[in-house]
């Protein structure tokens, strides 16, 4: 399982969105513990609010930076608490890693052998920074956007309030990975800051923290944080909490009063209608994650754009810049890998040249050999027509990127049957419409698609993504 459904999972059971910081800090350990060594005291201060909190939250969040200044005795008791932690409950490990050299092997500890589910990272080194922790499909990371320091308000809020970095920060980092994938990290006692960082990123997890400042306002920040199905926000339990001897019945009022809270704010939004275009998307499409990702990473955009045959469509669909993120690879080599499991085929086929690097993937996860038709015939060398081994009478299977008139799909067809091979289905991500299927069909070919362009638009619509202006554009290209 990974973190997405455990965390959501877990939510479901303990319907709870708090999580506990799990954090072997001398100065808040209760007197009751003092008399023993300092180790073994915080350790049974920390077994003892697992027992007591375990039914109650979310997840468990323990900050290295406490365990790494207790020494050597400190690692080991990181390694004890995380043993003590439940299974089922997902374990955000607050590293703020931000060292791009080690970033690879730190994340083959934390991800392999401490068996984390996630981490916190500092977003200032980029994307290279990121990556090696996504390539860990099951597991995610929390991109510290906003802090509640002062001192940092200088570079959070440059250039402009209006435009402050931390947004930007929101903005870029949704382009790392999915929102099963990576979520964010807020500290902030500002409902104003909350709700602007919800609105950049309506689909993400956000982790909020010191949020319990004196005069703060709970619901404040949950109506500010909460998206529109009343969730997507992980709530700290209050440090001061945890030292007290009926922990677990303050957890539960807390949990009371949040949930209260929270279906107050859904049923007041529920009354507005510009959350009407959400009941609808209750009803999410299977692939809705890999839709918005799409989006995100500017694969779709939409406008007006001149396609290469000539016509004008009102969007552009490039997903060359797929290799590029990896985390947006592997959902769409899943999607593939879900409809050719279904098929009956000797061979892969890649049409050059975008979906080349798709075929080869597939091949690699599915062992099956690869071939592709040239693009065209060298007047050198061997001259072959199609490249890789073969044998006449094989029946292939053609994967290709989209579908917008199939002329490029079924040219590369005819050059494998010249050569004796069979084909009977074609898959791509993407599917135009406008006929295509039917076209292909009557050519004796059997298309099956990920994606159809009416369920994107639909998809980004529902999400916000494009507005009523850029939907409706679609939908009069379509009837034309």
């Amino acid at each position: 399982m990974n973190f997405y459904d455990k965390l959501n999972t877990t939510i479901s059971q303990n319907q709870s969105l708090l999580f506990v910081g799990l954090d072997p800090n001398p100065e808040m350990m209760p007197e009751c513990y003092a008399s023993q060594d300092i180790i073994t005291g915080l350790g049974n201060w920390l077994q003892f609010i697992i027992t007591e909190t375990a039914a109650k939250v979310c997840a468990y969040k323990p900050t290295l930076g406490f365990y790494e200044a207790l020494g050597i005795p400190g690692l080991e008791l990181l390694h004890k608490t995380l043993a003590a932690i439940p299974n089922h409950i997902p374990i955000i490990l607050d590293a703020k890693h931000s060292d791009l050299n080690t970033s690879t092997i730190f994340a083959r500890a934390v991800f392999e052998q401490w068996r984390v589910d996630a981490i916190t990272l500092n977003p200032y080194s980029g994307q290279d920074h990121v990556a090696p922790f996504l390539v860990y499909s099951d597991k995610a990371v929390f991109v510290l956007c906003c802090t509640s320091n002062p001192g940092a308000e200088t570079l959070q809020q440059y250039p402009t309030n209006e435009s402050p970095f931390y947004l930007q920060v929101v903005k870029e980092s949704k382009n790392w990975g999915t929102p099963e994938q990576l979520g964010l990290e807020v500290g902030t006692t500002n409902p104003n800051t909350l709700a602007l960082i919800r609105a950049a990123a309506p689909e993400r997890i956000i982790m909020v923290r010191s949020i319990w400042a004196e005069n703060s306002n709970l619901t404040a920040i949950l109506t500010a944080g909460l998206n529109n199905n009343g969730d997507g926000l992980l709530i700290p339990v209050p440090q001061d909490m945890l030292g007290k001897p009926q922990l677990a019945e303050e957890v539960k009022s807390l949990n009371v009063e949040i949930n209260q809270a929270r279906t107050d704010i859904i049923q007041s939004n529920s009354n507005c209608s510009v959350w009407l275009p959400d009941v609808c998307f209750l009803n999410q499409h299977p692939r809705q994650d890999l839709i918005l990702q799409l989006y995100d990473i500017g694969c779709i955009m939409f406008g007006s754009f001149v396609q290469a045959s000539g016509a004008v469509f009102p969007y552009y669909i490039d997903l060359r810049k797929i290799i590029s993120n990896p985390q947006v690879f592997n959902q769409v080599l899943n999607a593939y890998e879900e409809i050719l499991r279904n098929l009956n085929f000797d061979r892969l086929v890649g049409i050059p040249y975008g979906s080349l690097p798709t075929a080869t993937g597939l091949a690699l996860r599915l062992n099956c050999p690869m071939i592709f038709p040239r693009k065209e015939v060298k007047a050198h060398g061997t001259r072959k027509l199609i490249e890789g081994n073969f044998h006449p009478g094989e029946t292939v299977v053609v994967v290709d990127d989209i579908l917008i008139s199939g002329k490029s799909v079924m040219e590369g067809a005819e050059k494998l049957k010249s050569v004796g091979l069979n084909i009977n289905d074609i898959v791509v991500l993407i599917d135009h419409e406008q006929g295509v299927k039917d076209r292909l069909k009557e050519n004796g070919y059997c298309s099956h698609a990920v994606l159809t362009i009416s369920e994107i638009t639909e998809t980004l619509h529902q999400a916000g993504r494009i507005n009523e202006e850029q939907f409706l554009a679609f939908r009069d290209s379509e009837d034309r």
